[in-house]
């Protein structure tokens, strides 16, 4: 489940750092900066709901604040 969540955490950095390369080299022309922050957005909503549901299925536990 870890690796589910690093892989989750990568695509939506990667999703953040095309949408500032279209931002730079399209300079504003395109609408592909808007389409991959879209996408940034869907990634976390979607990683937000499998740590939700992961946790209610008891697949990982909280830890607090040690």
């Amino acid at each position: 489940m870890k690796t589910i969540i690093a892989i989750g955490f990568i695509l939506i950095i990667a999703s953040l750092a095309s949408a500032l390369a279209f931002l730079m080299k399209d300079k504003g022309k395109s609408n592909r900066t808007v389409t991959a922050l879209a996408l940034r957005v869907g990634l976390s909503i979607a990683l937000f709901a499998l740590l939700l549901t992961a946790h209610y299925f008891g697949l990982i536990q909280p830890t607090g604040i040690r």
